[in-house]
């Protein structure tokens, strides 16, 4: 079972890196066309697949924040304050 163990953690060690990589990948100067955006998606996707079966926290901390670069990205415009009478 040690060797389980060992195979397990390795494999957790690889899904960490993995995050980072994507992590990097999903700056939005990166994804910035809608191809860039699928791919990043389906990356997410994938990631969040093998994250749920991982009982690492890190890792399901990183897919939380991988899935949050899913999310559209808000913007404050800020105007003039128009009185509605």
């Amino acid at each position: 079972m040690n060797e389980l163990g060992t195979i397990d953690g390795a494999l957790d060690e690889i899904l960490v890196n993995l995050a980072a990589i994507v992590l990097r990948l999903s700056k939005p100067e990166i994804t910035n066309t809608p191809d860039a955006q699928q791919a990043l998606a389906r990356s997410v996707h994938q990631y969040s697949v093998c994250a749920s079966h991982s009982s690492d926290p890190r890792v399901h901390a990183l897919k939380a924040e991988l899935e949050a670069t899913l999310r559209p990205r808000l913007r404050v415009i800020a105007g003039g304050g128009t009185k509605m009478s």
